[in-house]
């Protein structure tokens, strides 16, 4: 039988970074220490409960399999990266099995000077890929019954259906801001009317209320997208693109609703209404700083869901592919132990 001199020398021979490691250990255990105040309260944790080779259970949305809760959120066109970014977004999607919705395809709707930008199916492969309008353009299209360019547009791309952005407060704060001159839900439904193509509404980061909510879960979309308050607000970039004269339109940009907020409007609409809900399934988007955000998220929400992120991708997707498949494979590291520990509580 071995001795205990021989068994330490065989435990310390098999890992011989555990001296080093408890030196460390004991340096740093004091600096570690935590206080209440730090403690994130949204879930139970409970370290007995699964395992660390557990790997994250694959959702179905928009009709896939989706081996993460992920939609890469809208993104660009027409600008010098866009063809790298977009492409590099689309590989992405295609080795995790997301999916994501373009920038604005207004550009496309009258020329194809920067279809290549756009044009990523061959990159993602059969992922759900959508293209993107504002609601003032599909405005104008109904009325210049000129409709069919939408759908004419979704071929070319080969995409699966349309993103109406709805942003009336960043079109008054952009000096070349459109004039959206009826409610956007009657040009939504209008739309629907005159067109059977997969539709997703979303905001452009200030959210939505609830009577707003409410009236696009009346609605048969494949999905609303929040676009809430707390990420990148779009009417706060336009403000910063102009002069001190309209100064006078800042306090708008502080207008909105929370991602947070926006699950519990949504939760009490499905407690009251369930009769009137037509819509199939959300997006979770808007101040959605990390998995952990998103993972609580979905599970206030009492819908089916998934969460979404633009300026998190963007930032690694300007350049080679490594950095962006490096920053995914940390976040699907990240959600396979939280599915694993942590069990969101529910929001009082």
């Amino acid at each position: 039988m071995a001795t205990k001199t021989e068994i330490l020398d065989t435990i310390f021979d098999q890992d011989p970074t555990a001296a080093e490691r408890k030196k460390d250990h004991i340096e740093l255990a004091l600096k570690a220490r935590t206080t209440g105040n730090l403690l994130d309260d949204r879930f139970y944790y409970e370290p007995l409960m699964g395992s660390m080779e557990h790997q994250y259970t694959p959702v179905q949305f928009l009709g896939k399999s989706f081996n993460y809760p992920i939609w890469i959120s809208s993104m660009t066109g027409g600008t010098e990266m866009a063809p790298l970014i977009n492409r590099n977004l689309a590989r992405l999607c295609n080795d995790f099995n997301l999916g994501m919705g373009l920038g604005s395809c207004r550009q496309l709707l009258y020329s194809d000077e920067f279809f290549k930008d756009f044009d990523v199916r061959n990159t993602i492969g059969d992922r759900p890929f959508y293209a993107n309008l504002g609601i003032a353009q599909v405005e104008t299209l109904i009325e210049a019954n000129e409709v069919d360019r939408i759908p004419l547009m979704i071929r070319k791309l080969r995409a699966d259906g349309l993103i109406i952005h709805v942003n009336p407060m960043q079109e008054w704060m952009q000096p070349e801001g459109d004039i959206i001159r009826h409610p956007p839900i009657d040009t939504i439904q209008e739309l629907m009317n005159q067109i059977n193509l997969p539709i997703i509404v979303k905001e452009v980061g200030q959210g939505m209320g609830p009577a707003s909510l409410r009236a696009l879960m009346a609605l048969p979309l494949e999905a609303i997208d929040f676009g809430a308050f707390g990420g990148t607000n779009f009417s706060t970039l336009e403000l910063m693109r102009q002069s001190e004269e309209v100064a006078y339109k800042e306090a708008f940009t502080y207008v909105g609703h929370t991602a947070s907020e926006m699950c519990a409007y949504i939760r009490e609409i499905v407690k009251k209404h369930p009769e009137e809900i037509n819509c199939k399934q959300i997006i979770i988007s808007g101040g959605i700083l990390d998995y952990l955000d998103g993972y609580y998220l979905m599970a206030q929400t009492d819908m089916p869901s998934i969460f979404g992120q633009a300026s998190a991708f963007l930032k690694h997707a300007m350049g080679d592919y490594e950095p962006l498949l490096k920053y995914m494979k940390n976040v699907a590291h990240g959600l396979d132990m939280a599915q694993a520990f942590l069990k969101p509580k529910p929001q009082l």
